[in-house]
This record gives structure tokens, sequence and C-alpha cells, in this order.
């Protein structure tokens, strides 16, 4: 395949859900496979309400509106950044030091105290009291964004040939995260040697990708080569992460990816985003599907999914 004409393969949701008998398992195949290839595949027909999506971006851009010091209030200590505001440039890739250029807030699954998949950091939502809305938007797409989650991950369990929900039952009560990110135009904020996001790879099971407000991610295939994905209106990017190739022992990648500066100061505008990263619980324990291994590929020691997440953590400079 040339590299003009190389892109992440479409798949429709809908078909998963209540299409044919046909039409189920081809998504399932194609799904899988381009998370096999890619680690990144293009999803349609998901479900998620398109008036939601663009009251949640506008909610975004009022809280990113506010001056620094408003925001700062919202920045909670002893976390890692998993609830709240994180300031521009703290989150850097890593085995890099220079921060990403950009600003971003934490939106993540609230269970009682008591709960027993409770993090053990306690970490709770907080809420901007300016933007009246932005608490009602934002849980209601993690609630869509969640849903449709757990139906792609049953598909992913199809596509290995085990019970079908092995992967979603991981991340029911899970740590999953929704994000969402300001990018500022680079004539505003700029860091010698800096970029958007720096290459990188997810941590989680899968990150469901909403459409931004403008281009620039990129995915590096298995071949070495940096290829642009468009997250177009009315779709989701989905991705692999580190977590889900763990349990498939690296059959299914976890892709690296970046968010490139824009080329030119005619694009040098402001971006948005919003990834919804879905997390096990934290007790799961990562193990390799026992189809996965082989002599030649033996499987990483099993470790749990918060033990794995703060390691992590630690490595792009949330805790310090």
């Amino acid at each position: 395949m040339s590299r003009t004409t190389r892109r992440v393969p479409l798949v429709n949701l809908s078909h998963y859900r209540s299409g044919t008998p046909e039409e189920r398992a081809r998504f399932v195949r194609v799904f899988g496979e381009a998370l096999k290839e890619f680690g990144f595949v293009s999803v349609e027909g998901h479900g998620i309400d398109d008036g939601l999506i663009r009251r949640t971006y506008s909610d975004v851009a009022s809280f990113f509106g506010l001056p620094e010091q408003v925001k700062q209030r919202y920045h909670l200590a002893g976390v890692g950044g998993q609830r709240g505001y994180t300031p521009f440039g703290k989150e850097h890739a890593k085995n890099r030091t220079v921060g990403d250029l950009k600003e971003f807030w934490h939106v993540g699954r609230d269970l009682p105290e008591g709960h027993p998949r409770r993090p053990k950091s306690g970490a709770q939502n907080v809420w901007p009291e300016e933007v009246p809305g932005f608490r009602t938007n934002t849980l209601a797409l993690y609630s869509a964004l969640d849903e449709a989650a757990a139906v792609m991950l049953q598909a992913v369990a199809e596509y290995f040939g085990i019970a079908r929900n092995t992967f979603s039952d991981m991340a029911r009560d899970g740590t999953s995260t929704l994000r969402v990110i300001h990018y500022p135009p680079l004539k505003e904020k700029f860091v010698p040697g800096a970029v958007r996001a720096a290459e990188h790879e997810d941590i989680n099971l899968i990150t469901l990708l909403c459409e931004g407000t403008a281009s620039g991610l990129e995915i590096l295939t298995r071949d070495g080569e940096w290829i642009p994905v468009d997250t177009l209106r009315g779709q989701i990017v989905v991705d692999s992460g580190d977590m889900l190739s763990r349990i498939t022992n690296g059959v299914i990648p976890a892709t690296t990816h970046r968010v490139v500066n824009p080329p030119s100061l005619a694009e040098d505008n402001t971006r948005y985003s919003m990834p919804f990263f879905v997390h096990p619980y934290p007790d799961c324990m990562l193990e390799a599907l026992p189809s996965t291994v082989t002599p030649e590929k033996p499987a990483p020691a099993p470790i749990s999914a918060d033990d794995f997440l703060q390691q992590r953590l630690r490595d792009i400079g949330m805790y310090k």
C-alpha cells in the first residue's frame, strides 16, 4: 500500500450492536485486524450524540479561557493529575523532560467510599463553578463513551476467541478517564524543543478519541512511517494501549502516536480534543492470554493495573 493511500480502517459499531450475523462477524474481524496492524481504527455509528460533543467542546473552551489563577484553583495536589486541572507543560512523554504544549482536565469515575474498586488515591471529581454546564455535559459524555467502549472490548474478546465479557469485565468500575485538552496557538505559548504531544503510547486498554477541532494526530506504523489520522465529524478514533498490548502479549501493539505542531502560521490555531482512556479496575491483574504465549515469546510478569498505572504516571512527570 502506498504512502498516499494508506489509511486506518473504518468500521460501523451499529453493525456489531444490531447487525446481521455476517455484519457482526465482519466487524469483529476488521476491528481486530485493524488494531493488530495499526493499533488504531476509526469507528462510525457509535451512538454518541453529536450535540453532546458540541456542547462539551463549548464548555471546554469556556473553562480554558478563564484566567490562569482561576484554573489553578482546580489543580489538585497528590493525585497524579487523575482529577481536575493539569497546567500547561506539566505532562511530558515517557523518556522526555520537555513538557507537552497542552493543558487539560480529567473527569473520572466517582465510586463511594468503601467500594472495593475505588482507587487507592481516593481522588474524586471537582467541577469548575465558572462553567455551569461543564459537569452535566462531561459526565454525560463519559457515560456514553464508557458504554461504547464496553461494546468494543467485547468485540476484541470475540476476535481472540475468548469469553465475550473478558475485557469489558476488566473495565467495569475501572479507573477510566475523560481528558479534555487545550492546545493553545504556538504564537501564544511555545517552549523550544516542545511539541503539542510528543510521541508516546497510551497506558490503558483502549482509548476512544472524539473528533478533534483541528488536525495534527499522527501514528507510527509498524514499518516506521508516520501517517496522519484525522478524526472526522461523526467518527471516533480508537487506539490500543500498553495494558491491552501486555494482555495480548504484543499481538495488539500499543502504537506510538503524537500531535504535531501546526505546520504554518495560517494553521496555528487553538486545538481541543477529548480522549477517553479506558482503564481496568485497580486490582485487575494484567496477565497475558495463554493463546498468545509461545516459547519464543514468553509472557511478561503479571502486574496489577494500579501498579502499572502508578509506574507510568511517574514516568510522564505526573508524580514528583
